[in-house]
């Protein structure tokens, strides 16, 4: 099955050309387009689509609010990959602690944009992790993290070797390189990760690795 796609985004151009990209893969499918988060809870609710692909600024709705009703309000949701123009900017932020799967920059090579959606689709590696470090880094509290991560994380009592496959997934690392670098099973990973998911209350490894820059317990560098 192809994975399909929701494109989301004010400029008919940047729509075009991610379609054009994305619809060049033969495991990749674009069902639908929207021209601002409005759109998005109707349309994925009809669509079911497994990735939505949402500019991160828009007029009516921006992509953080149209992450934030769609994470709220749809039940088994899509991943999110917001799409901007800048890293750095505090919208990419505020968008992946809100719930998004990660990010995308406008100006990505065709390649780059077919391995994030897949990345994201697949959803058993971080998305651009150097990139998430320095955001956490430019948005967080100095190296101890803040209060409010740190009780989430105190709270989670993670095993030892939770805290290790945590650590190696802000790396980067997919659960087969975790498996690796562990000498475990991958099904064994899966499990760890899981498990640190369910005790963070995170939906994905994006939002349980944020929580661990957060909270001081990996730090950004």
């Amino acid at each position: 099955m192809p994975i399909t796609v929701l494109l989301v985004d004010d400029e008919p151009l940047v729509r075009a050309g991610l379609r054009a990209v994305l619809e060049a893969q033969a495991d990749i499918q674009v069902v639908g387009e929207a021209a601002d988060g409005a759109a998005v809870i109707p349309l994925v609710r009809e669509l079911r689509p497994d990735v939505v692909a949402m500019d991160v600024r828009m007029p009516l709705l921006d992509g953080i609010e149209a992450t934030r009703a769609v994470l709220r309000t749809v039940q088994d949701p899509p991943k999110i990959l917001v799409v901007t123009t800048f890293e750095n900017d505090d919208y990419v932020y505020e968008a992946l602690r809100a719930g998004a799967d990660g990010f995308l920059l406008k100006r990505a090579r065709p390649a780059e944009i077919v391995h994030a959606v897949r990345l994201v689709a697949e959803g058993e590696s971080l998305l651009f992790p150097a990139a998430v470090r320095r955001l956490a880094a430019a948005h967080g509290e100095g190296p101890t993290g803040n209060a409010e991560a740190r009780a989430v994380l105190a709270g989670a009592a993670l095993t030892e070797r939770e805290g290790e496959v945590l650590r190696l997934m802000a790396r980067g690392l997919s659960n087969a390189e975790i498996a690796a670098q562990l000498v475990v099973g991958t099904e064994t990973v899966k499990s760890h990760v899981s498990a640190v998911l369910m005790k963070l209350g995170a939906r994905d490894r994006t939002q349980a690795v944020i929580a661990a820059y957060e909270s001081g317990f990996v730090a950004p560098g």
